[in-house]
């Protein structure tokens, strides 16, 4: 199956069949925030502004990356783009890997800096094209789309579980170094399955500029995998994507584990705005979803819109109830409980909460 065809599949598997984790959840629910009931703020001046890889940004929010590669995935890589350059927020693009092989896929991603020309835009290409193809198509891409970042993704669960999957994980660290001496800023990123504390401290010794944790808790791409096997009839890989369907390290979790000193993006279960508030006050410096927004993309920007602008309306009341009066607040001055599984899970990794 070319890479076109199967971009087209994933997306439609997102927007029609249940693909989240099942039960390995994000971990946003055990962590409370402590209720000022005194604010001592005005709701109305909350300031959602902040700055993200020097890029200023209207809120602290990216639309994770989605599509691109087939044709039908350009009108919703339009809408996705323009909702985010008229709200002054980011946007990546999905794998390019389609554009390596097959250029006139081009254009489903090009859009993106066409409706959105003043947006922070990163772009994205996995670990193992890096290797297998060097520097010069990671130059290529960020050529592409004029983009602010190149987001380098890891999804190896998805590989293992995939018929066309790439097992072959040797050198991508080397590669990702390599790729750091590009002129843009590198952001590693995880699909699903979170980072640890040991590949944190890895990947900045390698260099990288920020870290997106991708955390379980959002879409499986194991569970899209089984969705895929199911259409196939192959009961092997369905049986192994239900399997690891849940499989990695919670968000929360994550983000706490690469506490390593970079910029950090939280991703993988972000539905509301209390979910960025919650992610903000355990470090990370933006959050970013996919999910969310695929089926408002298959309507219009508009419904794009609608979609951000509530989440942003719920961080604003998450943040006058903690008496934060804009970002840096949020991030260093909310008093946070961590709970429930969590804190297990932290506790036994031996993290000083």
């Amino acid at each position: 199956m070319s890479t076109s065809q199967r971009k087209i599949e994933h997306m439609k598997l997102c927007a029609e069949k249940p693909v989240e984790a099942r039960n390995n959840k994000p971990g946003f629910d055990d962590i409370v925030l402590v209720h000022r009931a005194i604010p001592e703020i005005d709701m109305d001046k909350i300031d959602l502004s902040t700055k993200f890889l020097s890029k200023d940004l209207s809120a602290p929010f990216l639309i994770a990356s989605i599509t691109g590669g087939h044709p039908a995935t350009t009108s919703v890589n339009a809408a996705l783009a323009k909702a985010a350059g008229e709200l002054g927020i980011g946007i990546g693009v999905g794998s390019q890997r389609a554009a390596i092989d097959d250029s006139s896929q081009r254009e489903s991603f090009t859009v993106v800096r066409e409706e959105a020309p003043d947006a922070f835009v990163y772009g994205n290409v996995g670990a193992a094209q890096i290797k297998e193809y060097g520097i010069e198509i990671a130059e290529s891409l960020v050529d592409m789309l004029d983009a602010d970042a190149l987001a380098v993704h890891l999804n190896f669960l998805q590989e293992a579980i995939q018929p066309e999957g790439d097992r072959d994980a040797t050198g991508c660290l080397e590669a990702i170094e390599n790729v750091c001496s590009l002129d843009v800023p590198v952001i590693v990123k995880e699909t699903g399955a979170g980072i640890s504390r040991e590949d944190a401290v890895l990947l900045k010794k390698a260099g990288v500029s920020a870290i997106d944790v991708g955390g379980v808790g959002g879409t499986s791409w194991a569970g899209v995998e089984v969705y895929r096997a199911r259409q196939r009839n192959d009961t092997m890989f369905e049986s192994l994507g239900e399997l690891f369907w849940d499989f990695g390290i919670p968000t929360v979790s994550s983000l706490v584990e690469c506490r390593v000193g970079l910029p950090l993006i939280a991703t993988g279960g972000v539905r509301t705005g209390l979910d960025i508030a919650r992610s903000i006050a355990m470090g990370a410096d933006v959050a970013s979803a996919a999910l969310p927004f695929v089926a408002p993309a298959l309507n219009d920007a508009t419904a794009v819109k609608e979609r951000l602008k509530k989440m942003f309306e719920e961080l604003k009341v998450a943040m006058f109830l903690c008496g934060c009066e804009n970002i840096d607040t949020l991030k260093t001055n909310c008093s946070v409980v961590v709970t429930g599984k969590t804190l297990e899970y932290l506790t036994q990794r031996g993290f000083d909460i």
